[in-house]
């Protein structure tokens, strides 16, 4: 009889309450990309924590929404929701003192999966007299029979030892799924994407984010570093104009920032080429979604 624990652990809520943050912190390195803007996690990311006694085999999943009008936006609740039915456990993660109709909202998708689950309330450092989260812990963990509610700082990293220990008790007897060594089942070449697309949604106001996705062309290694040919699609002429700034200044400094976090993630020196082109409405195509990797 073993006596490790291991499993899969869904990171579930709606845009914005640090999900993704979380799963960096949990993890100790960054996996998934980050900004404050919604939707900026469009794809399942796996991040896996070995530890002595188990392993975790995290998933940070797009914040679940209520905008459904969109093919883009329908993908990523897709794609959350899927996550609900293949895991052994839900991390629900919401912001303290905040609750809004898209918390109820994910809240009602994980009671109709009967998945045990977590309440996760986040960025209580924001919060000066802790005392006045307390009607608020009471109100949300009676809506629902969480195994375990857990106040707690994805940023600080305020109270995520003692979740996490909580997390493998929780999770069924077994042997690692993945290698000690592994930490996600992503390529690099996903995360050149990634840290690419990171570079654009901070840098740009709301509607160009979501109108702009990459696509690594190629990814290659010679003479010990990476060469790398990226392609930024956007839907309009004006939005390739504003990313490619004056002379040209706004790509290179995206470029030059996304190379950067590129040479950290892989430990070698990288060779970046960014293009642009412009495929009218491709959010909103099915098919291009698909094209363009949004097949999770």
């Amino acid at each position: 009889m073993t006596s490790r624990h291991s499993g899969y652990c869904a990171l579930v809520g709606r845009p914005n309450v640090g999900k993704s943050t979380l799963l960096n912190r949990l993890i100790g390195q960054k996996l998934a990309i980050t900004s404050p803007k919604p939707q900026t996690t469009r794809h399942s990311i796996i991040g896996v924590k070995s530890r002595e006694d188990g392993q975790i085999v995290y998933v940070d999943t797009p914040g679940i929404h209520q905008r459904g009008d969109h093919a883009m936006n329908r993908y990523l609740n897709q794609t959350a929701r899927s996550a609900l039915r293949d895991v052994h456990l839900i991390l629900f993660v919401v912001e303290a003192m905040n609750w809004t109709a898209e918390d109820e909202s994910v809240l009602m998708a994980i009671a109709a999966a009967r998945t045990p689950a977590v309440l996760v309330v986040n960025k209580i450092d924001r919060i000066k007299i802790k005392q006045e989260l307390l009607p608020f812990l009471s109100a949300i963990a009676a809506k629902m029979e969480f195994v375990e509610v857990f106040p707690l700082s994805a940023k600080s990293g305020e109270n995520i030892e003692s979740m996490e220990r909580r997390i493998l008790e929780l999770l069924p007897p077994g042997e690692n799924y993945f290698p000690e060594d592994q930490l996600t089942d992503r390529s690099e070449r996903f995360f050149a994407s990634e840290l690419i697309r990171e570079q654009l949604t901070r840098r740009y106001g709301k509607e160009i984010p979501y109108a702009l996705t990459v696509e690594i062309d190629k990814f290659e290694e010679q003479a010990g570093l990476y060469r790398i040919h990226a392609l930024i699609w956007v839907e309009r002429e004006g939005q390739k104009s504003i990313i490619i700034g004056n002379k040209g200044a706004a790509l290179k400094e995206t470029a030059k920032q996304a190379r950067i976090a590129m040479e950290r993630l892989y430990g070698k020196r990288v060779y970046l080429e960014i293009w642009i082109k412009v495929k009218k409405s491709w959010s909103n195509d099915a098919r291009a979604l698909i094209n363009l990797g949004y097949s999770d």
